[in-house]
């Protein structure tokens, strides 16, 4: 029966993969963009509940493609997970650690003690397991080494981040005290997602098998989809506000997708390869 049903998550996704993965991003970038400018009502551009809803529906591919990976001992690791995360955000808000000093300053939904996003698994988990995921991908055979997978994530969360936060403080998610160096994002704001993301690959590391991650990201053409949303979201936004590093690193995201058969750009479907079977 769990099997049926995955397969029935997977149809679903790989058939809305376009829908999904270009034009929900796509409207949500001009939503927020529109809704920054107050060419269009907060109450629908910046509406919290249809953030975290949008939000949610970009996160499908990614749900339906670790689904059938998640046993008992994944399942601990992404509730340790889940605490780590409340933990580091509650501390980082409260105490300017380890990310700087910084608060939010729209409500992305209902907010735990009245600080961070109840949500915040919702968009804190894709920034580091799609960077997982695309770390296998770009290591290949060189997989091989826990030490090697978990510093190839965390380079890339990194590089996420750099696309992520400059486009996010533009549209006043959240502001950091006094800015900072890049684009109003302080320098201190990355040592932390050093400390923060080692924690979290090494939890990814010790609840998933590699190997078998590796098995179902050749067979499920759409499990980095989310990625693909990341990188069209991200980067209008940072191109519309002029931040031109972020917005180049998110078009290198594109490219690498597209290097490695993971998207079909052009025509919004799957490059059918051998490797893309969907499962």
């Amino acid at each position: 029966m769990a099997a049926e049903v995955s397969k029935g998550f997977d149809k679903l996704v790989h058939d809305n993969r376009f829908t999904i993965a270009v034009l929900f991003p796509l409207v949500g970038t001009f939503l927020l963009i529109l809704g920054s400018e107050g060419y269009v009502p907060a109450e629908l551009a910046l509406n919290p509940f249809l953030l975290v809803a949008a939000t949610f529906v970009m996160r499908l591919p990614l749900i339906a493609g670790l689904t059938p990976l998640v046993t008992r001992r994944a399942a601990v690791a992404l509730y340790a997970l889940t605490i780590f995360t409340y933990a580091v955000e509650l501390v980082g808000v409260r105490t300017g650690l380890p990310y700087g000093e910084f608060s939010y300053q729209l409500a992305l939904g209902p907010m735990l003690f009245g600080e961070v996003p109840l949500a915040l698994p919702i968009f804190y988990f894709p920034l580091l397991l799609n960077s997982y995921l695309l770390g296998l991908l770009l290591l290949g055979p060189r997989a091989t080494s826990r030490l090697r997978r978990i510093l190839a994530g965390i380079g890339i969360v990194l590089v996420m981040d750099l696309v992520l936060d400059p486009a996010a403080v533009d549209l006043g998610f959240w502001a950091y005290v006094g800015g900072g160096a890049y684009y109003d994002v302080p320098v201190s704001n990355y040592l932390g997602w050093v400390f923060s993301a080692t924690i979290a690959m090494s939890l990814i590391e010790l609840g998933f098998h590699a190997d078998e991650v590796k098995r179902r990201l050749a067979n499920c053409s759409f499990m980095l989809d989310d990625l693909v949303s990341f990188a069209i979201l991200w980067g209008v936004v940072n191109g519309y506000f002029g931040n031109w590093i972020p917005a180049a690193l998110a078009v290198g995201f594109a490219l690498t997708l597209l290097r490695l058969d993971r998207f079909d750009f052009a025509v919004g479907s799957v490059v059918r390869s051998r490797k893309t079977k969907h499962s």
